[in-house]
């Protein structure tokens, strides 16, 4: 089994200690600890040793504090452990770059599996991710007015929505995979958003909506890279 060198950042001792017996011997075994994550980005100025894993359980109040984790760990996946769902830290966890959003009474079982599929690309968040980021209390924009979209390009944010990766995308539209890069490269740009998964926010914030979601699992929601 390849193993990731795996950094974890939480105050309480008896969760520390509790998860890194639970990945003791798998691939996400802990390599490096942290109270705090203003220590763990300290340190990560002096440690040579970029993690592939970053998880966190520190609460997460504005999207640059999970932005200066991204910057001096660029490469390495960043998941969040809460204690709970809500609104805003599910805004700011997608705004800061997170890989994936994960409720700390998780089972065991559940929190390996959405690592794995974490590490092989995939955004993993709660599977009422939708619902919640609508429910705002203001009307969407109508879809006529959103910055000089493509039918196209609208018909990929719809996509995108439900969690469709490049390939379903292109197999549901008769598009190539690379078409769809393209349409993507440039209605990122156009909507100002830097990823796929901030384009899904806006996309649902703007009156799309996920006509062909498929069922979701149990409690996560996985959205392909």
């Amino acid at each position: 089994m390849t193993s990731s060198r795996t950094v974890l950042i939480e105050s309480n001792r008896l969760f520390r200690e509790g998860l890194k017996h639970l990945l003791a011997g798998t691939q996400f075994e802990v390599g490096a600890e942290f109270n705090t994550m203003d220590l763990a980005i300290e340190s990560a100025v002096t440690d040579g040793n970029a993690p592939a894993l970053v998880i966190t359980g520190q609460a997460i109040k504005e999207a640059s504090d999970l932005q200066r984790l991204r910057d001096v760990h660029p490469a390495a996946r960043i998941v969040i452990l809460a204690d709970e769902v809500s609104v805003d830290t599910l805004r700011q966890a997608l705004g800061g770059g997170a890989d994936g959003f994960l409720i700390k009474n998780v089972s065991p079982e559940a929190l390996v599996q959405s690592l794995h599929l974490i590490m092989l690309g995939e955004k993993v968040f709660p599977t009422n991710l939708a619902a919640m980021l609508l429910d705002i209390g203001s009307a969407p924009s109508p879809l006529n007015s959103v910055r000089g979209l493509t039918s196209r390009e609208r018909e990929i944010l719809q996509s995108l929505v439900t969690g469709a990766s490049n390939k379903l995308i292109a197999n549901r539209l008769g598009i190539t995979e690379a078409t769809v890069k393209v349409h993507l490269k440039t209605l990122l740009r156009k909507i100002d958003v830097n990823n796929r998964t901030q384009a899904a926010i806006w996309a649902m914030n703007n009156g799309f909506s996920g006509e062909d979601a498929a069922a979701p699992t149990r409690h996560l929601q996985v959205i392909s890279a």
